[in-house]
């Protein structure tokens, strides 16, 4: 199992390296494009025309804030899902969703246009028009682009950067020379993103069940939208409040110096956009081995570490042939100087983006909402310290560092528990996630250890099938099959809460004791109040229990099928809170105990799936009460009034008839005497 997930972890660490050699040269194309176009508009427009333009520039990409929301929760999301359908139907969802968000952006821009042109000192008000044409296509980009990221399309995203990037320097330079001017310059951003938007118009599957849950994906936004308001806060702010803190030349030469860092910042993306959904689609063993995270943060280094060199060996004459005589500054502190201390701030913000990234490829994280408070902090500190240039710089680049100790606090303290208390843990918890799974591999996997009873050994062969080697990808075998399964276990399925999200695991032997059988039927007999796996077992050691020849005998038959080496049992399906609380064997309490009673080799033949939901309690499978209890009546008495039987034999179709029965609609034996519909038998 450990060498399994050494080898997951260099898997993961190459994948990172490969994915991002590939993003960091299409990124570099991106880069070398922008720095023409940064150079085609300084040289036609002067320094208050370059500036004029980035400002726009940078004030379309702070609303862009909720394109970058929208793309980096779509590629978790997507990384996340199993079979093409959920992954497409995630993406139909945020793409509506961020189309909504582009429109909104859009009209506000347009209301609010006048204030917007006076604050920022803008010659022209179809600068704020073209703008918001941008924005509405920029924010379904986002979107697009988490698709091709979730699905790991490392290449078509780097194509899609290039395309922008080419689009924008291709149309400015036209329209410049035509005659618009610094409009024509913005009319080209803008369509720029247009173009790229339908460039990206991804092959979808068969629309399908939407996968998403409403509050999970609603904490997963919010939590996105919160880290991107901070990245664009401080990413961009000094460029909006140079512009009105400083006069328009000052500020187009500022421009200049904070164009290699917004270099560094487009550089770092492309090793984050790697890491972030390899990371989110990967388990905790893997992600938290240290060449994960080191990876990142090398390539960073690296990439920032090369520029602020070749920055400072730069002789200032190179700035001012390309960008023109208007930039040029005399003193110690020239252009080249500013700019390497601009790309050491860029580097070191960089360094916290990954930290939080990497965090939140897994969880929510609170260093978003850091970021955000030191966005805030960075504002009121180059409204204090801006005396000139130097100091605006300087001022965030103090700032920037203490940002990069406390977002790398809690992630180290985390990778360190993980070598340190992994042990500790293992102990602790019953199961370790191997990795994400659909309800449909799980029913398939409960369906095959229904083969032996009488209900299904007239079962048509196609049925027989489709169980046997499931087409996960084709959404009516899917449906087939899950018609087939509730046919006999709807009661059963309906009290598994809702949310709750299925794992392929990993029994933690050193833990059995917080492995519980399923407490019903003869098991309720066997276990005399104490479910736990390890204490029924040492009862059959010690012979405590008085059962029935035949229950002993099918543990001892399946217990020889596994020294035979026979894999063709279905999983061992649990249930349970988390992976530290106990679970209990939802399906699969012969096959456990089987083969524990032979020996740990046998039990590791054995699948596990485990269903995690923090509302688990409220099932009676999971813990019998008075009120799980009323729960299952109560959808019991439900299903009653509404039978779901014939529309379950309605998705079957022509593949049931009568020569073929299957049995009856019903659930599982409730654990308590008295709560029995047309059960399960007893289960292997």
């Amino acid at each position: 199992m450990l060498n399994g997930s050494l080898n997951q972890a260099k898997a993961l660490h190459a994948r990172i390296v490969s994915g991002s050699i590939v993003l960091l040269t299409g990124f570099g194309l991106t880069t070398a494009l922008n720095l023409a176009y940064n150079v085609v508009t300084a040289s036609f427009l002067g320094p208050a025309g370059y500036g004029h333009v980035t400002v726009v520039y940078t004030v379309l990409t702070i609303l862009s804030t909720a394109a970058l929301a929208f793309q980096i929760v779509s590629s978790k999301v997507v990384a996340q899902q199993v079979t093409p359908e959920a992954k497409s139907q995630c993406y139909r969802v945020f793409h509506r969703a961020a189309w909504g968000c582009g429109l909104l952006f859009a009209l506000l821009l347009f209301l609010f246009q006048r204030l917007i042109l006076n604050y920022l000192n803008l010659p022209d008000p179809t600068l704020i028009t073209w703008m918001a044409i941008g924005t509405a296509f920029f924010v379904p980009l986002g979107s697009r682009r988490g698709w091709i990221q979730g699905i790991c399309g490392f290449r078509r995203l780097a194509i899609s950067y290039v395309l922008e990037g080419a689009v924008r320097l291709g149309g400015a330079y036209v329209l410049i020379v035509m005659g618009f001017g610094l409009r024509g310059v913005v009319m080209a951003m803008a369509a720029a993103i247009a173009i790229a938007y339908f460039a990206l118009t991804p092959k979808l599957a068969a629309p399908a069940p939407n996968p998403l849950r409403l509050v999970k994906a609603a904490r997963e936004t919010s939590q996105a939208l919160s880290f991107y308001a901070g990245y664009m806060l401080i990413t961009n702010f000094d460029i909006v409040l140079v512009k009105h803190l400083f006069s328009a030349d000052m500020a187009g030469i500022y421009a200049a110096v904070a164009l290699p860092g917004r270099v560094i910042q487009l550089l770092s993306a492309a090793v984050v956009n790697t890491m972030f959904p390899l990371v989110a689609g990967t388990g905790e063993k893997e992600r938290k081995d240290i060449r994960v995270i080191a990876t990142s943060l090398a390539l960073v280094l690296g990439v920032g570490t090369l520029q602020a060199a070749g920055l400072g060996l730069t002789p200032p004459w190179i700035w001012t042939k390309f960008l023109g005589a208007g930039f040029a500054i005399s003193g110690a502190h020239d252009l080249p100087y500013l700019a390497m201390l601009y790309a050491v701030k860029s580097m070191i913000y960089a360094l916290s983006v990954v930290f939080i990234t990497f965090e939140m490829s897994h969880k929510i994280a609170n260093t978003s909402a850091m970021q955000l408070a030191f966005g805030v902090v960075l504002i009121a500190g180059v409204y204090e310290f801006h005396a000139s240039l130097l100091e605006t710089i300087v001022v965030q680049l103090a700032l920037l560092s203490v940002l990069a100790v406390l977002t790398a606090i809690p992630m180290l303290a985390d990778l360190r528990s993980g070598s340190h208390e992994r042990s500790a843990v293992q102990a602790r918890g019953p199961v370790r996630l191997i990795r994400k799974t659909t309800e449909e591999e799980v029913i398939a996997e409960f369906l095959k250890s229904d083969f032996s009873y009488v209900g299904y050994v007239e079962c048509p062969k196609v049925l027989r099938e489709m169980i046997i080697r499931p087409d996960f990808s084709d959404a009516s075998e899917n449906a087939r099959r899950r018609a087939l399964f509730l046919l006999r276990h709807y009661s059963l399925w309906k009290e598994i809460p809702g949310d709750v999200e299925w794992y392929e695991a990993e029994v933690n032997e050193q833990a059995l004791e917080q492995v519980r059988v399923f407490p019903r039927a003869q098991w309720r007999k066997v276990a005399r109040g104490n479910f736990s796996i390890t204490r029924i077992v040492e009862d059959f050691h010690a012979s405590r229990h008085k059962v029935d020849a035949k229950f002993f005998s099918k543990i001892q038959a399946i217990g020889e099928q596994l020294r035979r080496g026979n894999r063709e049992f279905g999983a061992v399906l649990l249930l349970g809170l988390n992976e530290e609380n106990p679970v209990t064997v939802l399906d699969g309490n012969h096959r456990l105990v089987a083969s524990i009673l032979s020996s740990p080799e046998d039990m590791r033949k054995l699948r596990f799936m485990c269903g995690l939901s923090q509302r688990m309690e409220e099932c009676c499978w999971y813990k019998t009460n008075f009120a799980t209890l009323f729960r299952y009546a109560r959808h019991l008495f439900a299903a009653a009034i509404h039978n779901p039987k014939v529309e379950l034999l309605r998705t079957l179709g022509p593949l049931h008839d009568r020569k073929h029965p299957i049995a009856p609609l019903g659930g599982a034996q409730a654990p308590v005497a008295g709560l029995v519909v047309e059960a399960d038998d007893v289960r292997t």
